[in-house]
């Protein structure tokens, strides 16, 4: 439970809404800013304006899955004007207080970083990052299915990366009929790959893998896919880019070739809100379940 606990939403989406249920459903004291355009704000929220003054009696402050951007814009779907994070803003903080964030930049890290703040990145988390890749895999599938005339079925589909996200990748293709090959750049990967029954590669061999695939989806944080991978692509290859932003694929010479590249970072939120909501609101109340430090009656 999180009874005595007070908690403040600043901006966010669709996941954020489910986040703030959570939260009331766990007796927490929640205030939300940036939701005024929110048509049914959950009993049990105090929706207010953002001010320093509402920080100052903040035990948690949780922000969006990107915490702000470098200028600390936060997005904020439900708010009529724009939120900006301001070092005023961190400085109301009680000094016990724990930020929260999906992810955080370096604008985010530096201000809890000045005033002594503990700052939890939840997408750091193994355990979301996993159940992440379910509602990922399922938006790059749609993506896939939407900009191709043929099945994925049958097809040569190509996962660069076997982490967390590129394993359930390779696991949804495979389910769906089409013959999956990987490329790795360990050697314990290649091996589970293999005992999966994909085909697996190693990276550094891209180039004569690459001719065979009708579909790729990247989710190696580098420029793995060059101007020299893309012109020995297929034309009708579609390469689905899962990286974080800018991602690893050449772009522009994708689209001077032809080719269909598309960046398709946040997928969660995109596809699946509802889903990726309750993940993040899940890893938040286990996470301060085990914080006692910040409670109201200590």
């Amino acid at each position: 439970m999180l009874t005595g606990i007070r908690i403040v939403f600043l901006g966010g989406d669709a996941r954020q809404i489910e986040v703030i249920r959570k939260c009331v459903e766990m007796d927490g004291s929640v205030s939300a800013a940036g939701f005024d355009k929110w048509d049914a704000p959950s009993p049990g929220v105090n929706l207010e304006q953002m001010s320093a003054e509402l920080l100052s009696s903040a035990d948690v402050l949780v922000l969006p899955a990107v915490g702000c951007d470098d200028e600390g814009y936060i997005n904020a779907v439900f708010a009529s004007e724009r939120l900006q994070l301001l070092e005023e803003h961190i400085a109301a903080l009680p000094s016990r207080a724990i930020v929260y964030t999906g992810m955080a930049k370096s604008y985010l890290r530096g201000l809890c970083a000045r005033h002594s703040l503990k700052l939890v990145e939840l997408l750091n988390r193994d355990d979301v990052a996993i159940y992440n890749s379910i509602p990922t895999a399922e938006g790059a599938l749609v993506m896939a299915i939407q900009n191709t005339d043929f099945t994925i079925h049958g097809s040569t589909s190509m996962v660069l990366g076997m982490g967390r996200t590129g394993f359930t990748m390779a696991r949804a293709l495979q389910g769906m009929g089409a013959s999956v090959k990987v490329g790795v750049r360990k050697q314990e990967h290649y091996a589970r790959a293999e005992e999966m029954g994909w085909k697996p590669f190693m990276t550094g061999d891209l180039l004569l893998h690459v001719p065979e695939a009708d579909l790729i989806f990247n989710t190696i944080p580098s420029m793995i896919i060059n101007a020299q991978v893309l012109s020995r692509l297929q034309r009708h290859c579609v390469i689905i880019d899962l990286a974080s932003a800018p991602g690893g694929c050449d772009f522009r010479y994708a689209e001077k070739r032809g080719i269909k590249a598309m960046l398709a970072p946040g997928l969660p939120g995109i596809v699946a809100p509802k889903s990726a909501g309750i993940i993040m609101a899940n890893a938040l109340v286990q996470s301060l379940s085990g914080e006692t430090s910040i409670r109201g009656d200590e």
